[in-house]
């Protein structure tokens, strides 16, 4: 756990043990659930954390009053921060059965990936957003980092860059040492996407420390401002991703990485469209959309 996040896990829990002499019975009670069971409350609403401890929702909501917070959505917060570190892969999975009735699998998770991006649409910072469109537009090499569940975003990004910009790198993340050489030239003159969720890849992290060594700016994609990744970070683009569960939700961070990338289309059309003309007579040359593709007229198939 980093600093902030160990900031945040003692501040939570010094407001709890110095309350907890003067909490009421069902205070003392929801205090207790938090502190045995903080893997799951992180993920509760007030109501469903009431619930478990046998309280009222208002007695939840006077709960996190009086650990002084402004309301429960900053203790909830707090709390969810406390846990993004802890979990493993078992343990999320437990967290995940508890909170998930089988018969309102598809329906829970699609309301929890549009609340995901609705959360990142009020969350976002315009400001940071925008500055990493212009620090992408000046940089003279592109690096994109992302493994494990986040290299399809990283892919993803990368894949588009390339058609806007001449030097777009993908680096290929199958060992540390591997990093390091496809990024020797980062200089100043470049910029370094690093993508990352919780759990977060160390190596990514690695990474975005090896470019800010090297003075490379530095823009992350990540959950939190609390996230380690802003550790070196000259920018960072915030997305929400619901953690408990063994399936990371990248909805929200492939949502912002659109954004990301119709700005620098709507900055670069010249360029764009040029690249695109060029593809078309390719593709259209070398059959890329039609000699691979199913044919069904009259009735057959043919490759």
């Amino acid at each position: 756990m980093n600093k902030a996040n160990a900031q945040v896990s003692d501040n939570l829990i010094s407001r709890i043990n110095d309350h907890y002499s003067s909490m009421s019975k069902g205070q003392k009670r929801l205090a207790d659930y938090c502190m045995e069971h903080y893997e799951k409350a992180a993920f509760m609403t007030a109501a469903e954390l009431g619930r478990q401890a046998e309280v009222s929702e208002s007695t939840a909501v006077r709960f996190a009053a009086l650990l002084g917070y402004s309301g429960f959505p900053e203790f909830h917060d707090n709390l969810e921060e406390m846990v993004r570190m802890k979990l493993n892969s078992i343990q999320r999975m437990e967290v995940t059965y508890g909170r998930i009735p089988r018969e309102k699998i598809l329906d829970t998770v699609l309301r929890h990936d549009e609340n995901n991006i609705r959360m990142t649409l009020e969350q976002t910072d315009k400001k940071a957003f925008q500055m990493a469109v212009d620090d992408i537009l000046q940089a003279r090499t592109i690096y994109v980092v992302g493994i494990r569940s986040c290299a399809p975003l990283a892919e993803f990004l990368s894949f588009y860059l390339k058609q806007i910009f001449p030097d777009v790198r993908l680096v290929s993340t199958n060992n540390a040492s591997e990093i390091f050489e496809q990024m020797i030239r980062i200089s100043e003159k470049d910029v370094v996407i690093g993508i990352s969720f919780p759990r977060y890849s160390m190596r990514t992290l690695k990474a975005m420390e090896f470019a800010n060594n090297r003075n490379a700016r530095v823009i992350t994609i990540t959950d939190s401002v609390h996230s380690p990744m802003n550790l070196y970070s000259s920018c960072n683009l915030i997305a929400r991703s619901d953690m408990a569960s063994i399936v990371d939700s990248l909805v929200a961070p492939l949502s912002v990485i659109n954004a990301l990338i119709v700005a620098l289309c709507m900055r670069r059309q010249k360029e764009v469209v040029y690249t695109l003309k060029t593809m078309e007579q390719l593709w259209k040359e070398y059959q890329v959309y039609t000699g691979d593709e199913i044919n069904r007229l009259d009735d057959k198939v043919s490759l």
